[in-house]
């Protein structure tokens, strides 16, 4: 029985539809593509479709053994796919977190075929199964966190307030590996907003009175939800805000004389809003219901009804009771923008620079202006000196009353090059993104759609590399199965390193025929190289064509290359004059001549750097170093096909090709070291021999030294210039060895 069975009982039409998805597969490829094709696996011979992502696959197949990591990341994207789901498995061993296995075979071309026989007769008889069993891979389990909207550094295991803006803390999910998920709206408030301290009122009832009705809270979208105590809404849970009953008109007002009037009328004044949502008014202070912010204080326009003339101990020049209230309400009604002070408006609205919505502000008043005739027109003139002092003041007292601007919001933010501050981004990819090498993550930081930080690391793993003290034979087998993207080039490093230990050559001929062998991998990285390449700068017609030579290329003999060499030099010279491939890759992923860095992407930079050049077996094939100038990822393109055609011209002159195999080393003791060319780089291996065993090993491969350099290539670039630079290094996440 499939265990990734759609539920559902087998009926008439449903055997159909099993037999209809059993005859049009779709498989989602791990590690992925390049592994599967350096493996010579050719899927269009036996009609398999390839799905990008799991959600549009229902056969995860698998190939090879997967390390750990990856069976992890194997396990989500499984999860992802839709039922009915199956997985084929080709010499991948235990695929625990996994469930077992639909159909295995063995790793081969004819392997597939076969299981892939058996694979459809397993979905046409059990794509519908009436009991299910669930599936939920480690990395999917999770846990709640909580973090602020505007400062995502503070997380919390406790609901609460940030500390930093007072807005509430949103929950979020934390995977098991360390990833969040989507932030969720919190239904209820994280924890009730600080009671604002009582106000000293007058040593008279009406204020207690007042007090007593202002502690009231309702719902801003349903008013006729009221409670006595704050909280969330019974029907849509949003906060629960403050809101002041109606004043007795009865109340006797006539008998506050002076400053107890000038108290009432600052009590009625105290008003506060939210500096991003104006439209919040409140008669405390507390919270905004929107989005948690603090609510800074808003002085409202005077009552003309009352009269501030028979209350006053200023003479304000003859200006009487409804006509300083006029005066009064115009200088209230001014407003700015609080990320661009220097703007003010009489009218509310949006700011003209940035499009915020404008704030009120308190202009400063000078009790020692006479505001009577002409003089009252000077004093509302003041622009340039009192109208800045009091949008000062005005920030102060949003300051004093905890509010946080922009400009503090974003004071520990990192500022990009052009000044300005915004919120970075973590975006991981991989390990099986389209375009980019199987095994591989990116953890890239964005700062808006440019790449402010990028870091790249192997989901692989290392692994030991002697296990059991092996012979030579078992030692080559098993670092080839170790780089599925460089077997052959790794069987020459052992072959030479033991060579290099027992002090035995091998022959003239034999050694030209191993170094052709070598070439001829060369060739098909490079064309699996380009397939990626090509998929993931969209153009779909020489992802194919690579594709196909590069299956026809594997294993292939000396004279099969030979034959090969026509077509393929047509295709390198149709890449070479399509104009797309200029317009998509000329400067970017720029490298200068960096001494630490090797292979295609140091000699596209124009460094004559080769370990094929000091070795005596190609200097007799008249091998001479391909370099370039610009050090882009045209240049990068341009020297693995120049490449290309070198190797053919190197096989050629070997006449034959032949897998490199270490000799019998019975008895052997001793140290070797052997460097060899693979396709990314020089690679280095130190064995030790001891009674013909491998004792240790020790292996340096390019990946370390090309990942290093991904920080520098991809530095403020957009994000889609940035994967082409990334994509355009040929890295290799399974040569990461200890």
């Amino acid at each position: 029985m499939m265990f990734g069975a759609r539920a559902g009982t087998m009926t008439g039409l449903r055997r159909l539809a099993a037999a209809a998805m059993a005859r049009d597969l779709c498989a989602f490829v791990v590690p992925g593509q390049d592994v599967a094709r350096a493996r010579g696996l050719d899927f269009g011979a036996v009609a398999l479709h390839l799905a990008a992502t799991p959600r549009h696959a229902n056969v995860l197949l698998i190939v090879g053994p997967l390390p750990d990591r990856l069976a992890d990341a194997a396990a989500v994207a499984y999860a992802q796919m839709p039922r009915p789901r199956a997985i084929l498995a080709l010499d991948a061993g235990d695929v625990t977190p996994l469930p077992a296995a639909d159909t295995v075979a063995a790793l081969s071309q004819e392997g597939l075929v076969a299981a892939l026989a058996d694979l459809r007769r397993v979905i046409a008889a059990g794509a519908f199964a009436e009991e299910i069993a669930d599936f939920e891979p480690p990395a999917l389990q999770t846990r709640t966190q909580y973090t602020c909207p505007m400062h995502p550094e503070v997380v919390s295991d406790e609901p609460g307030n940030c500390p930093k803006c007072g807005m509430n803390l949103m929950p979020k999910e934390i995977s098991a590996a360390g990833h969040s998920g989507h932030a969720m709206p919190a239904k209820e408030p994280a924890m009730p907003a600080k009671e604002p301290p009582a106000t000293m009122a007058a040593s008279h009832d009406h204020g207690k009175h007042a007090a007593a009705e202002a502690a009231q809270y309702t719902c801003p979208m349903h008013p006729e939800v009221v409670s006595d105590k704050p909280g969330s809404c019974p029907k849509c849970g949003m906060f629960l805000v403050p809101v002041e009953e109606k004043k007795d008109g009865g109340h006797d007002h006539g008998g506050h004389g002076g400053h107890d009037h000038a108290k009432h009328a600052a009590s009625e004044a105290a008003q506060y809003t939210c500096p991003m949502h104006p439209e919040v008014i409140s008669n405390q202070p507390g919270s905004c219901p929107k989005c948690g912010m603090h609510l800074v204080p808003v002085e409202e326009k005077t009552d003309g009804g009352h009269d501030h003339a028979s209350h006053s101990g200023h003479d304000h020049g003859g200006h009487g009771g409804h006509g300083h209230s006029k005066h009064a309400a115009a200088e209230a009604a001014q407003y700015t923008c609080p990320m661009h002070p220097d703007v003010i408006s009489d009218q509310p609205g949006s700011c003209p620079k940035c499009g915020m919505h404008l704030v009120p502000v308190e202009e400063k008043k000078d009790g020692g202006h006479d505001h009577g005739g002409h003089e009252h027109g000077k004093h509302g003139a003041h622009a340039g000196g009192e109208a800045t002092d009091g949008i000062e003041a005005h920030f102060m007292s949003m300051a004093e009353a905890h509010f946080m601007s922009m400009a503090d919001l974003t004071r520990d933010m990192p500022a990009s090059p052009d000044g300005l501050k915004m919120e970075w981004i973590q975006a991981p990819f991989g390990p099986f993104f389209p375009g980019l090498p199987g095994g591989l993550g990116l953890n890239l930081t964005l700062d808006g759609d440019t790449v402010a930080e990028a870091r790249a690391h192997s989901l692989v793993g290392s692994d030991a590399l002697v296990a059991g003290a092996p012979d030579a034979g078992a030692f080559a087998d098993r670092l080839a199965a170790l780089s599925p993207l460089s077997p052959v080039a790794m069987r020459e490093l052992v072959c030479r390193a033991v060579e290099a230990a027992t002090g035995r050559g091998a022959a003239p001929g034999a050694a030209a025929a191993r170094a052709a062998a070598v070439e001829r991998e060369r060739i098909a990285s490079h064309l699996g190289w380009l397939v990626g390449f090509a998929a993931q700068t969209g153009m779909v017609w020489l992802a194919r064509r690579a594709a196909a030579l590069q299956l026809a290329l594997h294993n292939a003999s000396a004279d099969e290359v030979q034959r090969r060499a026509g077509s393929l030099r047509a295709l390198l010279h149709r890449v070479r004059a399509t104009p797309l491939m200029r317009a998509k890759l000329a400067g970017i992923g720029h490298l200068d001549s960096d001494p630490a860095v090797g292979g295609p992407v140091a000699r596209a930079a124009g460094r004559t750097v080769d370990a094929r050049q000091t070795d005596a077996v190609y200097a007799a094939l008249e091998f001479r170093v391909i370099t370039q100038t610009n050090g882009d990822a045209l240049s990068r393109l341009h020297q693995r096909c120049d490449e290309i055609v070198q190797s053919l011209d190197l096989i050629v002159s070997a006449g034959a090709a032949e897998l490199p195999l270490p000799g019998d080393i019975a008895g052997a003791t001793g140290h070797g070291t052997a460097t060899v060319e693979t396709p990314r780089g020089a690679a280095r291996l130190h064995l030790t021999l001891k009674d013909g065993m491998v004792a240790q090993a020790t292996l340096e491969t390019p990946f370390t030294m090309l990942a290093a350099k991904i920080g520098l290539l991809t530095a403020q670039t957009e994000l889609a210039d940035a994967l082409v630079a990334i994509g355009s290094l040929d890295l290799d996440p399974w040569e990461l060895r200890a």
